[in-house]
C-alpha cells in the first residue's frame, strides 16, 4: 500500500537504525567522560598528592634526624672548625640526578687537611639511609639527603640522593645530589632561580658544611656524567666545570619541567665548615 503524496513515511527501520546510533553516541560519550575522570584523577595524584606525601615524610625525616643527632646517641667526631684552610671560603658548583663515579682523592693543600679531619661520617651510609639534612635559603628548601639515587627508596620519598662513589659533605672531591624537579616533593622544582654567590649547607651528625654557587649549567644531556666526577666538567658542554681538584657540590635534576630529557646541573664549592 503506496503511501498518500506529501506524506513521510517512517519505517520501523530507519528508527531502529537510529536508535542504535543514538546508544553508540552515548556510550562513547560516557567512555570518555570517564576516560577524562581517571586521567584528571591521575594527574591530582602525581600533582598533588605525591607531593603532599612526600613532603610530609621528608619533613618527618628532618624531624627525626635533628632528634637523634641531639640525643647524643652516637657521639660526633672532633675537630677544627672555621673556613676551610683558614681562607673563609672558596667558590663551587651545584648539581645532580644518576650516575655513580669514583670519589676524588684529597690535594696537600690546607683546605685538604682540614676537611681531612674527622668530621667525616665514621662509616659509609647504607643504602637508601637518610643520613644528613640540605638546606637551601633562596628556595626555602629543607630536606633530608639519603644514599643512593633509587627512585622508590630516595627520590619518591621527596629525599635529595647521594650518587654512590661520589665524595661526602666536607670531603676533598665532589659530593654529587639528584632530586626530583616535578612531582614526589619536587624538592629541587625551583633550583634554576639559584644564582652565584647562594649559600647551601649539608648538616651531619657531626658538623655543618657550607658550600657557595658558583656555576650553573641550564642543560646537558642526561648521560652526561663528566658533571659528578670527581672533578666535575661537562663532556657536552665542556666550556663549564672545573680543571683542578677542589670542594665541590654538584647538584642535577631534569630539565624542562615535567620531562626527562635533559638535565640542569648547579655547582658549588665549600666554603666553611663548624662541628655541631
Amino acid at each position: 500500500m503506496r503511501a498518500a503524496a506529501g506524506v513521510r513515511v517512517v519505517r520501523h527501520g530507519d528508527r531502529r537504525r537510529r536508535a542504535r546510533y543514538g546508544r553508540v553516541l552515548w556510550g562513547g560519550g560516557e567512555v570518555l567522560v570517564t576516560a577524562g575522570l581517571v586521567l584528571l584523577l591521575l594527574v591530582v595524584h602525581q600533582l598533588w598528592w605525591t607531593n603532599r606525601e612526600a613532603r610530609r615524610g621528608a619533613e618527618r625525616k628532618v624531624a627525626a634526624l635533628e632528634r637523634e643527632w641531639g640525643s647524643g646517641a652516637a657521639a660526633a667526631d672532633g675537630g677544627t672548625s672555621g673556613g676551610v684552610g683558614g681562607s673563609g671560603g672558596s667558590g663551587g658548583h651545584v648539581g645532580g640526578d644518576s650516575g655513580a663515579v669514583s670519589g676524588a682523592e684529597p690535594d696537600g693543600s690546607g683546605a685538604s687537611r682540614a676537611a681531612r679531619g674527622s668530621y667525616a661520617p665514621a662509616s659509609p651510609p647504607r643504602r637508601s639511609q637518610a643520613y644528613a639534612v640540605l638546606t637551601i635559603p633562596r628556595l626555602d628548601m629543607r630536606v633530608p639527603v639519603a644514599e643512593g639515587v633509587s627512585k622508590a627508596d630516595v627520590l619518591n620519598k621527596g629525599y635529595v640522593g647521594h650518587y654512590r662513589g661520589t665524595q661526602q659533605p666536607g670531603q676533598a672531591g665532589n659530593f654529587a645530589l639528584a632530586g626530583h624537579r616535578n612531582t614526589h616533593g619536587e624538592p629541587f622544582r625551583y633550583l634554576p632561580r639559584l644564582r652565584r654567590g647562594d649559600s647551601i649547607e649539608v648538616e651531619t651528625r657531626s658538623a655543618t658544611y657550607t658550600y657557595g654557587v658558583d656555576q650553573v649549567l641550564p642543560r646537558t644531556s642526561a648521560r652526561d656524567y663528566g658533571v659528578v666526577r670527581p672533578v666535575p666538567r661537562s663532556r657536552v658542554r665542556p666550556g663549564y666545570g672545573y680543571d683542578a681538584p677542589g670542594y665541590y657540590l654538584t647538584l642535577t635534576t631534569c630539565t624542562p619541567e615535567f620531562t626527562s630529557r635533559y638535565r640542569m646541573v648547579v655547582w658549588a664549592k665549600l666554603v666553611s665548615m663548624r662541628p655541631r
